[in-house]
């Protein structure tokens, strides 16, 4: 039953960061529905179909009649990794690099935007993105109300609390906020 032309977990996700990473924030947010386990039971005909946790990632998606629908190779999957990075990093677009955060985020275009709270050691950093429409221009980060010169958020362990507000400004082309 396995890698039977159903979904394999893996290289769905990979595709879903492919096109993240080309900017095409409608398909990569299509792919990744599809692939969302919780999608695939959100009744109980689904649940009875899926027959695996709904809350793990399965490694593979059945598409071969008996078992169609039936997921399959949860909890000892590299799968739930990669879905993690798919949604922090080329979804939400939040990647670490040493000592600072770097934004690119890929959201839907109806979304306002969204906030997170990233721990940096014994540090808080409160991140809200605003998304606001009109024509594409750079995107401005401040933290502390002080702007930063790049896309990204310098971090310190200074045991203090930090605010960070970022706002794109976005058309409803396909391109990377």
């Amino acid at each position: 039953m396995r890698e039977n032309g159903g979904q394999y977990t893996h290289a769905a996700i990979w595709a879903a960061m492919a096109f993240a990473r080309l900017g095409d924030r409608q398909r990569a947010w299509e792919l990744f529905t599809l692939i969302n386990p919780v999608n695939h039971a959100r009744s109980a005909s689904e649940v009875d179909t899926y027959k695996v946790e709904p809350y793990v990632v399965a490694a593979d998606v059945y598409a071969v009649a008996p078992h169609m629908g039936r997921g399959g190779w949860t909890w000892y999957t590299g799968s739930a990794a990669w879905m993690y990075r798919l949604i922090i990093e080329s979804l939400l677009g939040l990647t670490l690099e040493v000592d600072k955060l770097r934004l690119a985020p890929c959201i839907p275009l109806e979304w306002d935007g969204f906030k997170l709270h990233y721990r940096y050691r014994e540090t808080v950093y409160h991140i809200s993105v605003l998304q606001q429409p009109g024509n594409e221009g750079p995107m401005t980060i401040r933290v502390d109300d002080k702007v930063q010169k790049d896309n990204t958020i310098p971090l310190c362990d200074d045991h203090k609390e930090h605010w960070v507000d970022v706002r794109v400004t976005t058309s409803h082309g396909k391109g990377n906020i």
